[in-house]
């Protein structure tokens, strides 16, 4: 492996784990509100830090609707997962020490609209991260846009029912990972992926 895809491995893990460090933390600390905004402030400044090097954005399902585009290889494309849910698995180990108090939240309602609302939220953040990964946008601007789509696909999804996550990633550290949590962003980002590439690139 070369040392420079061994930084992107890196930088992925690191970055999921801050992501869901944040999410379980705001979620114990009876900042529910709170959450989607924390989480996506500490998404804009590591996209601030590291967005030079990053393709997947953190997030398992961004990861498999590039491979389906060629922009990832097989290889690649499980490197990254894999580092994806290391990161999330590290910030519940940490949480576990710390002795935080896991809020799990509600997995009753695993109905097909709760899959629509995590498909709808990450078509629309997944439309955002392939027109900065296609330079279609400023790299100045970048951590803005994608910050806003973030938001944006968060809050859609919890207007229409769903926990908002849209992360397959972090659905697994604060155990919202139940079936619809996982396919729900995955086929959303892939049709957000492909949408953009047939519409825009």
């Amino acid at each position: 492996m070369e040392k420079q895809e061994l930084k992107k491995y890196i930088i992925e893990a690191l970055g999921t784990m801050l992501l869901s460090l944040v999410v379980i933390l705001s979620l114990a600390g009876n900042m529910p509100l709170v959450a989607p905004v924390l989480c996506v402030l500490m998404f804009v400044l590591l996209v601030y830090l590291f967005g030079n090097v990053l393709i997947s954005y953190f997030n398992p399902a961004i990861t498999i609707a590039l491979w389906t585009v060629k922009k990832l290889s097989h290889k690649q494309a499980i490197s990254y997962i894999v580092s994806q849910f290391f990161g999330s698995a590290i910030a519940i180990i940490i949480a576990t020490i710390c002795k935080i108090e896991f809020v799990k939240l509600p997995l009753e309602n695993t109905s097909v609209l709760v899959g629509f609302a995590e498909l709808f939220g990450a078509f629309v953040f997944a439309l955002a991260i392939y027109s900065i990964i296609n330079n279609k946008f400023s790299k100045d601007f970048a951590p803005i846009i994608v910050g806003i789509a973030y938001l944006t696909g968060i809050a859609l999804s919890i207007l229409l029912g769903a926990n908002g996550i849209i992360n397959p990633a972090i659905a697994f550290a604060v155990k919202s990972f139940g079936v619809m949590y996982i396919l729900g962003p995955i086929v959303g980002a892939v049709a957000g992926i492909w949408a953009n590439k047939y519409l825009i690139d």
